[in-house]
Order: C-alpha cells, then structure tokens, then sequence
C-alpha cells in the first residue's frame, strides 16, 4: 500500500498555493532546499512525478493535482478529528481565533464575545485579528485564524476544498442623507427616488460594486462625486451636504452621533450586503467553533430583524 505523509503533502500543498518554492519555505519556516527535498522523497514514496520544470520555475504535475484532490478529504478529515479531540480535552471551551474585516469586529465580534461572557459557563476564549478578506483567507489557510469573516464577494469559491463557507448575515444598506434633504422625511423612499443625487463612493472593490449594483437593480446608475472608502470621510461628506452614500447598517450603527446625518432605511428596495464566516473544511465541528458562530449568528440578527431595524434614523 502506498505510505502518505500528511507532513509533505501540506508542503505540496502550500506550494500549489503560494506558486514557488521560496514562497512555500518562507510561509512554512523551512528553507527553499528542505522543501524540494521533502517534495522530492514524496514523489519517491508516491512512485509518481509531482514536479516539472517550467522556465526557472517548477509547477506541478497532473498526478500532483490528483494527489491533492485526494488529500484535502484527509486535511479536512484530521480537522474534524483534531475538533473533537479538542472537544473532549478541554470540553466547549479552548482557543478561536478570528480574522474579520474593520466592520465586523465592532459590530459582530465584539458582541458576540460579551454574549459568550454572560452564557453562565465557561466559554471559548476569543482572540480576534482585523484583517482584510485576502489576508484571513491566508490566515485560515496557514492555521493562524480558526475563523475568518468576510464578504460573500470577496470569499473563496463554493468549490475550493480547503474552506467550508457559511452565510452569516445579510447586511440592510441603509441610504445616508444630509439633515434637511428635500427626501429625508419622505415616507416609503425608495432608491430610484434618488437617481439624480451626487453619490460618494469608492472608486474600486467590492464596496464600489455593491453601491452600483443595487442602484443599477433600482433603474440606474449612480453618478459619483465623491471618491471615498472610509465611513468616517464618507459621513462627513454627506453632513457637509456633498452628497449621499449606501452605508451598510452594520457600519452606520456604531456612527449614531454623527451630527447633520440622517439614515433612512430603503424597506421597499431591500439592498443587502452579504456577510460570510469561513473555516478550514471540517473545522465548524469543533465545539468551541460552533460556539463562536452561533454567537456571531446572534450578534448578526438586530442588523437583519424587521422589528429591530430603522425604518429612519436620525442624527443631528
């Protein structure tokens, strides 16, 4: 029977991730000549090429990619097993890490830590990492976040078999207007009312195509003022009377007290934004994960519960 070293195939692994060698000593810590070496006794034990050269480079072969098709069914195999190890050893509690993007830490994270401190037993301890959507990914991928949020656009395909991916939250956007706009007392407003508005907005990523496509869903294109990616830039623009923005309402509820603002909740058009949480595949069994998700899913329900969300918001 063919011997598998779990040990090297995550080195074949990495370097079908990171692309060349060097890259995959620097992320696993080896030098580049203990990699090719370990890459090289597994395609001895494998009996199969696993390299090829490809200019000054190598890339991996066909028997390379089948081996590792076979191999994530294990990777996420060992994180089930490590999950209820954990879960047996040290019972719900332990260790998550969590990587999130700016919005989320305030307006998820942090509630759903104070929700597993006030549970009355013992709970996960949480370490949280902010970290921009390419960064948790790798962070996940490397087995330094246990966690990672993000936003459905910027998550890794349904497809890839290193993450299981799982919807958190669909997040209102909620249209910010100047204090004393002609429409903000209008009842029923909807997005296509405000066509003809100056809008701030980013010029790139995926904020900037949010706020196009669900005004393209409305009839229209947003014609933009103002260039900005920053709440705190983008609300003081709109107190300033510069313009109007799309604000998820998980950024615009920690920015209550924003002086000349008003936040009208668009109930007829709907826009969401989607947020996601991603672990290691297999790794959603382990009791303390499971325990930090279902306090996120918590937290995320004010944002998305008709009883709770604005109708309009008021500040100045």
């Amino acid at each position: 029977m063919t011997e598998w070293d779990v040990k090297k195939l995550r080195i074949l692994r990495t370097l079908r991730d990171r692309g060349t060698v060097t890259a995959t000593a620097d992320a696993l810590l080896m030098t580049p000549s203990a990699v090719s070496q370990q890459l090289s006794n597994l395609a001895k034990q494998l009996g199969v090429p696993l390299l090829e050269a490809q200019g000054r480079r190598v890339r991996l072969t066909d028997a390379a990619h089948l081996v590792l098709r076979h191999a994530e069914a294990v990777f996420a195999q060992l994180e089930r097993a490590d999950a209820e190890l954990t879960g047996y050893l040290r019972g719900e509690a332990g260790e998550v890490r969590v990587a999130a993007f700016a919005t989320a830490v305030p307006a998820l994270v942090v509630p759903a830590v104070q929700l597993l401190r006030t549970a009355g037993r013992p709970g996960p301890d949480v370490r949280v990492r902010e970290a921009e959507a390419a960064r948790a990914y790798e962070l996940l991928a490397a087995a330094e976040a246990d966690l990672a949020l993000s936003l459905a656009a910027d998550a890794p395909a349904s497809c890839d078999p290193r993450f299981t991916v799982l919807p958190l939250l669909a997040d209102p956007l909620d249209v910010a207007l100047p204090a004393g706009h002609p429409l903000a007392d209008v009842p029923g407003l909807r997005l296509a009312d405000l066509a003809a508005e100056p809008w701030i907005y980013g010029g790139s990523g995926p904020w900037s195509e949010i706020t196009r496509s669900a005004c393209r869903a409305a009839g229209f294109v947003p014609a933009r003022a103002h260039s900005a990616s920053g709440w705190t830039a983008i609300l003081a623009m709109v107190a300033a009377g510069m313009g109007i923005a799309l604000v998820p309402r998980m950024a615009s509820a920690e920015r209550h007290g924003r002086e000349g603002v008003v936040m009208r909740a668009l109930e007829a058009d709907r826009p969401r934004r989607h947020v996601v949480a991603a672990v290691r595949r297999g790794g959603e069994d382990a009791p303390a994960v499971a325990r930090v998700l279902a306090a996120l899913r918590e937290a995320a329900r004010p944002y998305d519960d008709p009883e709770t969300a604005p109708r309009t918001i008021r500040e100045s």
